[in-house]
């Protein structure tokens, strides 16, 4: 059979791969039922759905004809780099300076990868994160992560 999008055939490849590897990691937790799931419920969930959504893209690549066989580019090494770059900073920071702080400066410094940084969305942009972040996870959740420096709270 012939590859007709390799694009789609790769980005299907991907998520298969992924999603077999979450719901196998899955495994090694507790699964629990519906009403009390454990913490292996999600993540074997997310991974037989991304799993089926790869098959999905995998299939529409091989069976829906497009121009030139969308190509597969170069990658962008530049935003790449950026964007784990300021993942690695979150995780160092997070734990030393808080939530309220570390978010906005990876939201930020993520931005800067684009072609077309605003500063104000950039910011706009982290605010909503932030507080949408403490609702869900300190507020909704309970996690115990912090939310200020040491210092302040």
């Amino acid at each position: 059979m012939k590859i007709k999008s390799h694009r789609d055939f790769w980005a299907g490849l991907m998520f298969i791969v992924i999603g077999l590897a979450f719901a196998w990691g899955a495994t090694y937790y507790r699964f629990g039922e519906s009403a009390r799931p454990g913490p292996g419920y999600f993540p074997l969930g997310l991974g037989i759905l991304l799993a089926v959504l790869g098959t999905i893209v995998l299939f529409k690549a091989m069976t829906i004809e497009t121009d030139g066989g969308e190509p597969v580019g170069r990658i962008a090494w530049r935003p790449l780099l950026i964007v784990l770059g300021a993942l690695a900073l979150f995780a160092f920071l997070l734990p030393r300076v808080g939530l309220v702080i570390s978010l906005p400066i990876l939201v930020v410094t993520s931005a800067l990868a684009g072609k077309e940084f605003h500063i104000g969305e950039a910011l706009a942009d982290a605010a909503v994160l932030t507080l949408g972040s403490w609702l869900v996870f300190i507020k909704g959740l309970g996690l115990t992560i912090p939310v200020w420096p040491p210092l302040v709270g």
